[in-house]
């Protein structure tokens, strides 16, 4: 049994605490912003005692405990965030419900606005503190591999270049010369070397020689992980699923088939359309209306029928910037086309044009983030021409994209542009987070700034 010392164990009291610290910090500089001292008056303790008590429900709920030591940094603060919007959801549908009309909203802003950038910044400092320290040879996980071949020899390289994951092999073992030791030597010598975990090359071992191992490992405080063939499927999405008592690999999994993702990207995109549509387009679309009504007769916004998630059609909305023909069949937009008006041209160059489509978010037919929705006669051009480009359905379209973050936007008059954001689309629908979900929108709001040759 591994007998070297752990502190693992202090990790979640020691996460806790600096999570709480963090809050609190937020809640006394929000005080003296709001009110001019550190300390919270009476009434504010209150709130102050409840906000704690939600962000130690949320942390232990969320694991935000637990960190797997082969998580990547963006993972990590992936996880922290999701945690972040359950947290401003609660607070919020308190808020809502118990209608504290004595509370400032400005004070609840500063309050989260520095916890969020102080528990991502001391979450970062940390890991990168605790993959330096696994360089010097501390907190150190030994390893056992059974089987030696292919596989083997690939999870060994891989040590090999990241030792600041912190796993140290131990040896090989097999019924081979070139092992460490043969199969029957197995138990003394995973004793023997103090082994936290065993890996399994399940294409070197009978069944009944996986369940030996299991058995003896579960004895012993082990860990043991299996690989197999399946391991070569690395580019794609593997989940295991239950039928009955049968495993079954799952190669088409992606993020938002997790209801608790669903949850949070919907709640992202509630708010924050609620406010876009709250604060700006309030007063945006009398004053867009008119200096469309005043250079073309037509409607002030255009409406098309798009696909939307699993193909679904819906009505994407839009401010109208052409030329209004009654029943005009679809044609794409091109450079210098001569059917955009003037006041139509900046709407498409600013893409103010899209922000109609904050209503389609808010109704949940699209997403503040996603790929951008074709016209239908677009995708039944393309489809036919690009490999798995249905998969970008996968998902809810957004008002903005990572293909349009990259520079994807405008016209596709070549087979090569729509190849490329279609590319694009389906990392997306792959890999999305919610920090991706922010990265996107930080990207594109620079793209405007900047302007883009490709909007018009």
């Amino acid at each position: 049994m591994p007998s070297h010392h752990r502190y693992s164990q202090y990790f979640p009291i020691l996460f806790l605490l600096a999570d709480l610290v963090c809050l609190n910090i937020g809640i006394f500089l929000a005080n003296e912003y709001r009110f001019g001292y550190l300390v919270p008056s009476k009434d504010y303790q209150l709130l102050q005692l409840i906000l704690n008590a939600v962000w130690i429900g949320v942390f232990f709920s969320s694991n935000l405990q637990r960190i797997n030591r082969n998580s990547r940094l963006l993972d990590h603060l992936n996880k922290v965030l999701t945690g972040l919007v359950i947290n401003l959801s609660i607070v919020f549908a308190l808020w809502f419900a118990l209608q504290p009309v004595d509370y400032s909203r400005k004070y609840l802003f500063v309050t989260y606005l520095v916890f969020t950038i102080l528990i991502l910044g001391w979450r970062s400092v940390w890991h990168y503190l605790i993959r330096y320290y696994r360089i010097q040879g501390y907190n150190i996980r030994k390893v056992v591999i059974i089987g030696k071949g292919d596989l083997s020899d690939s999870l060994t390289q891989y040590f090999k270049e990241t030792p600041e994951l912190g796993y140290q092999l131990a040896g090989i073992v097999d019924d081979n010369d070139s092992a460490d030791a043969r199969l029957n030597e197995f138990e003394d010598f995973t004793i023997n070397k103090e082994a936290d975990i065993v890996f399994c090359c399940l294409p070197h071992l009978t069944d009944d020689q996986v369940k030996d191992v299991i058995d003896f490992a579960e004895n012993n405080l082990i860990k043991v992980n299996l690989i197999s063939q399946f391991s070569r499927l690395a580019n794609y999405n593997l989940s295991i699923e239950q039928f009955g008592n049968i495993p079954i690999i799952n190669v088409n999994t992606i993020p938002l088939d997790s209801m608790v993702n669903r949850f949070i990207k919907r709640s992202f995109d509630i708010v924050f359309s609620s406010i876009f549509i709250l604060l700006i387009f309030s007063w945006l679309v009398p004053i867009i209306g008119i200096l469309i009504k005043m250079e073309s007769k037509g409607p002030v916004f255009f409406k098309q029928k798009r696909h939307g998630k699993d193909n679904q059609g819906f009505m994407c909305w839009k401010f109208r910037t052409m030329t209004y023909q009654k029943n005009a069949e679809f044609k794409q937009a091109t450079k210098n086309d001569n059917r955009i008006t003037k006041i139509g041209a900046i709407l498409r160059k600013t893409s103010i044009d899209e922000l109609p489509q904050f209503i389609n978010v808010f109704l949940g037919d699209m997403s503040v983030v996603g790929p951008r929705p074709h016209p239908i006669k677009l995708n039944e051009e393309f489809q036919p021409k690009i490999d798995r480009f249905w998969q970008r359905h996968a998902v809810k379209p957004g008002i903005t994209g990572l293909a349009q973050a990259r520079g994807f936007r405008g016209e596709t008059a070549e087979l090569s542009d729509m190849s490329g954001r279609v590319k694009l689309d389906r990392f997306y629908v792959k890999n999305w987070s919610l920090i991706l979900d922010l990265k996107i929108i930080i990207l594109t709001a620079m793209s405007i700034i900047k302007g883009d040759q490709n909007a018009y």
